[in-house]
């Protein structure tokens, strides 16, 4: 326990804390689009189950370091190219992002039309599920980070707790923004779907600096703030264009 008294671990535990945040958001982002699908008195419920499913798998994950190890063991080799577990994990975990992504895109601009093609609807287990399969996914990025920054393990869990906690605190006013804001529910997707292309790259061993994908996906949340905010503008305007016209109209009529 003498890692309590040193204060490079002080150090190290805010570090890995903000990193956990910033790694999370797009867990964040995924539960709230899925939670969005069902009914409104389940959605909150839905939320909370998914990060705690997220929290219980970066905790089992980081309890078994010496199993993740292990997943980096070739098990087969293709065109030259060695795949082990977490290669298969990342690869196939991509690909189902991006393909979930795709389809609540094409989902929400068909239920926009009109002709929504989904005739099904989604179930609390079914949601859950869905959010299972991917946290393992956000969970691997995530415990990786911690591990190659910290050797402590009660650190490394001390960290992924707080960080879920801060995402708990913050899931429904993100969800919130989001189901409000159609045009930021569809960036948001986009962004999943850049993720998933770059989960399923590194699955082949193509490293993308991360960097630059935080960089673009922040840029592109800014222009569309921007956006969102010169729509308010112009939507008051008319509202008070509008309210001008009927003053006008009903002092024209008085003097008539």
């Amino acid at each position: 326990m003498e890692w309590i008294t040193s204060p490079e671990i002080w150090v190290s535990l805010m570090t890995l804390t903000l990193l956990e945040i910033v790694l999370g958001i797009d867990n964040i982002v995924f539960i709230s689009i899925l939670a969005s699908k069902l009914p409104k008195e389940e959605q909150d419920k839905a939320r909370k189950i998914g990060l705690a499913l997220a929290l219980v798998s970066r905790i089992i994950l980081l309890m078994g370091i010496a199993w993740m190890a292990k997943l980096t063991t070739p098990l087969f080799t293709i065109l030259g190219k060695t795949f082990g577990g977490r290669d298969l994990i990342l690869l196939f975990g991509g690909l189902f992002l991006i393909g979930k992504a795709t389809h609540e895109i094409h989902d929400k601009l068909e239920g926009e039309d009109g002709h929504k093609t989904s005739g099904m609807t989604a179930t609390m287990g079914s949601v859950l599920f869905q959010i299972m399969l991917l946290d393992v996914v956000f969970s691997l990025d995530s415990v990786i980070t911690a591990v190659g920054m910290v050797d402590e393990v009660p650190v490394m869990i001390t960290a992924v707790i707080i960080a879920m906690i801060v995402m708990l605190i913050f899931v429904n006013t993100v969800s919130k923004f989001i189901d409000k804001h159609p045009s930021l529910k569809v960036l948001a997707l986009s962004f999943l779907i850049l993720i998933g292309f770059v989960l399923t790259l590194e699955g082949f061993h193509v490293k993308i600096e991360k960097g630059y994908i935080y960089f673009a996906m922040a840029f592109s949340l800014a222009v569309e703030i921007i956006n969102m905010k010169l729509r308010d503008r112009r939507k008051q305007q008319r509202t008070a264009e509008k309210g001008g016209r009927r003053r006008s109209a009903t002092r024209n009529g008085r003097r008539a």
